[in-house]
């Protein structure tokens, strides 16, 4: 295996790899706000693998909502938590049968009070055509459902689902966070806890239409685009965006009556205006890309998804469809099994033992390490490292160490302890084949997962 890093055992870091190894054994460690938690109300008792373990992640790593909702509308307050629970075994398995799993987000109990957010729910029927009790929001995987800021995850064939979540950036104690912190527990028919972790629940409502608009940007927003195309927006406010330019995050599945996504729309506008991609895509203060290995100061958003004139001619030739197409891994990480996720989007795709991949890497734009200690929590939870779950970089110089011989030889059964044992007990099969990405993945230094 690779030589250990000693530097890093000897320093600060020795308590939470030690406590994350003989958590995977199911010895005792510290709860994950002892071990650089965001929350002193986190789990009290999850950090300590027994029979099952859940991994918990949002499915954009970043959501935004606009500050008010009198005027120009491009996005409610909405934000989906996906769970899922691994019963730990030779070979574990993810299961939903006879549990429940619930979330709460920390020192978040209300949104409609705050700020200027309380006009989502005074204008919904005209913005959405429902009408929503305060504190619940809408639902797009299952309508007649509406989420508050706690509440129980549904079973959804292998994983938990919460949707709709309307959450604002604003805390009960009034402080502006778009990195919230969400609490979710499992329990069996008796109410037993069984596993519990925190995921970050982000949000944003940091859209600077102000720097080219002024300090009345959307209503400045709704004029402009009166003045150019001939609408009467400003006088029928407020107008939801998505509702003539189609916008499939919010269940469009064409560019709408004006024939243009929104994407292409806004994009293409703003293209040679001078814009920047955190103007919208928050923000300045957010920095909603904030994996380590993949972002820059701004945001390293073009390296992925191209520039706005980009976006826009994509979506204009029918070669992009907002929030469909999206760039995929295997374009820069070539050569590695199970990294080509085919027609799934990252979000979306499984991996190895049926696991989403983003239960071991982390939410898109925030996959582990990233500059957020709350995304890197359930990390160190479970292995005493901010590093992609089950990685050998959790005690070792890299993520690799010297190859599957050199692995076997080590850690295999009555061998030390792996970050493997998050889920496994022991290992009776040898076969590369099965392993994570086979085996196959580059080394890397210190900031990769």
């Amino acid at each position: 295996m690779a030589r250990i890093n000693r530097k890093t055992l000897l320093g600060a870091t020795l308590p939470l790899a030690l406590a994350g190894l003989l958590a995977a054994c199911g010895g005792h460690a510290s709860s994950s706000a002892d071990a650089g938690g965001s929350s002193s109300s986190g789990p009290s008792s999850g950090a300590v693998p027994g029979d099952y373990v859940v991994l918990a992640w949002n499915d954009l790593g970043m959501h935004c909502l606009n500050p008010s909702y009198d005027a120009a509308v491009i996005l409610p307050p909405y934000n989906t938590v996906v769970a899922q629970v691994v019963k730990r075994g030779n070979p574990p398995q993810p299961v939903t049968a006879g549990l429940t799993v619930s979330y709460r987000i920390l020192n978040n109990t209300i949104s409609s009070t705050k700020g200027t957010y309380g006009q989502f729910w005074a204008n919904a029927q005209a913005l959405f055509g429902v009408t929503l009790p305060l504190d619940t929001g809408l639902n797009l995987d299952d309508p007649a459902r509406h989420n508050g800021l706690a509440g129980t995850m549904v079973a959804k064939g292998d994983h938990f689902l919460a949707a709709g979540i309307p959450l604002t950036p604003v805390d009960d104690s009034g402080v502006w966070n778009p990195y919230q912190v969400g609490e979710i527990t499992v329990k069996d028919g008796s109410g037993k806890v069984l596993a519990q972790t925190t995921t970050t629940v982000p949000t944003s409502d940091e859209i600077n239409c102000a720097k080219c608009h002024g300090a009345d940007a959307l209503n400045d927003v709704l004029k402009k685009h009166d003045a150019a195309i001939g609408t009467q927006l400003f006088t029928h406010r407020p107008v939801l965006c998505a509702s003539c330019h189609g916008s499939p995050i919010l269940g469009a599945t064409g560019p709408g009556s004006s024939g243009m996504y929104l994407s292409q729309a806004i994009h293409g506008f703003h293209a040679s205006r001078g814009a920047a991609c955190y103007d919208c895509h928050p923000g300045a203060k957010t920095q909603c890309s904030r994996s380590l290995a993949h972002t820059a100061a701004d945001g390293n958003c073009t390296s992925c998804h191209g520039d706005m004139a980009n976006v826009a001619a994509t979506v204009q030739s029918g070669t992009r469809i907002p929030w469909v197409n999206e760039p995929k891994c295997v374009t820069c990480h070539a050569g590695v099994a199970e990294v080509d996720t085919g027609a799934s989007l990252y979000r979306n795709a499984r991996g190895h033992g049926g696991l989403y991949c983003a239960a071991c890497h982390g939410s898109p734009h925030a996959m582990v390490p990233t500059s957020q200690a709350s995304d890197n929590a359930q990390a160190i939870q479970y292995q005493g490292m901010a590093k992609a779950l089950g990685s050998c970089a959790a005690c070792h110089d890299s993520n690799r160490g010297e190859g599957f011989a050199g692995w076997a030889q080590e850690h295999g059964n009555g061998g030390r302890a792996s970050a493997c044992n998050i889920c496994h007990t022991g290992f009776t099969d040898p076969q590369q084949a099965k392993w994570p990405h086979q085996f196959q993945w580059q080394a890397r230094g210190s900031t990769g997962g």
